[in-house]
């Protein structure tokens, strides 16, 4: 469901059928799940603003579309902003959600709303790090590490001396797919963790890209500073040094129920993957 549908049928070159609406509209959304048995609930407030006042009912109306088509599963793609960072090194499904921004709460407070309402609309929520890929718009790998569509000369990296977890976007869509593949075998409140890349020396995903464009490029730390300092302001610097916390210590996710459903993980090898994002921004 798009508002541009010019725009989205002309970047699209796969069969999909595309529906003008709007996921704050209750009717819209109602529309576009007629007969489905599957809803994927992947949007945020326009401009990334207002999350506080727009997340939740935009979230209440594909309830609502999925309890109507007589309990379509819903999926969410979970983040590692539910928790705490500097109080697990490890997460698996049943670690307590502790998230202390003002996203990570608000992801808390959907994913409770979803256990909630399981018993008729059965949810899946696959949790990864913070993804990268053909295709990703927008991502830390596109928006901070590298510059899109031109010769590289620095790497920016964001990690500070401390591992961090990547998913590999067509590893992770892949996931999706054989998971609901199973839906026979899916809990109706079944929470997965995707272990992607998990970067621990901060080394791997520069070192890829080094190596994918055939330089020793200097690599530049990222100017948290910066953010704290404009974060007292509000906007987006303030929401930025929020999540410092998750690029300054491990955050590992433990995949065993993935391993468990699947029998292993879709895994690109990170030079490759790494290889296909900078061909994808244009980068050399």
């Amino acid at each position: 469901m798009v508002r541009n549908l010019e725009k989205s049928q002309a970047a699209s070159s796969t069969p999909i059928e595309w529906i003008r609406g709007d996921a704050l509209v209750l009717d819209d959304v109602m529309r576009a799940a007629d007969g489905v048995s599957v809803i994927v609930h992947a949007v945020n407030p326009p401009g990334y603003q207002n999350w506080d006042k727009l997340v939740m009912p935009m979230l209440e109306n594909s309830i609502a579309a999925a309890r109507s088509v007589g309990g379509a599963r819903l999926v969410l793609q979970g983040t590692i902003y539910n928790f705490d960072a500097a109080s697990h090194g490890v997460i698996d499904e049943m670690t307590e959600q502790d998230g202390n921004s003002r996203k990570g709460r608000i992801r808390v407070e959907m994913e409770r709303a979803l256990r909630a309402v399981s018993a008729e609309v059965p949810v899946l929520i696959l949790r990864a790090g913070d993804f990268f890929g053909p295709g990703a718009g927008s991502s830390w790998f596109s928006q901070a590490m590298v510059a899109r569509g031109k010769r590289l000369k620095r790497i920016v990296n964001p990690a500070i001396r401390a591992g961090h977890s990547w998913a590999y976007l067509p590893d992770l869509g892949e996931a999706f797919a054989m998971l609901l593949d199973r839906e026979a075998e899916l809990l109706p409140f079944e929470v997965v963790h995707f272990e992607g890349i998990y970067d621990d020396t901060g080394l791997v995903m520069t070192g890829g890209i080094r190596q994918a464009v055939g330089r020793k490029l200097p690599v530049w730390s990222m100017p948290w500073w910066l953010f704290r300092l404009l974060a007292p302001f509000g906007g987006f610097p303030r929401e930025v040094a929020e999540i410092i916390p998750h690029w300054k210590y491990p955050l590992r996710l433990d995949n065993h129920r993935l391993l468990t459903l699947l029998g292993a993980e879709p895994r690109t090898e990170p030079f490759d993957a790494i290889r296909a994002a900078l061909s994808d921004l244009g980068c050399s």
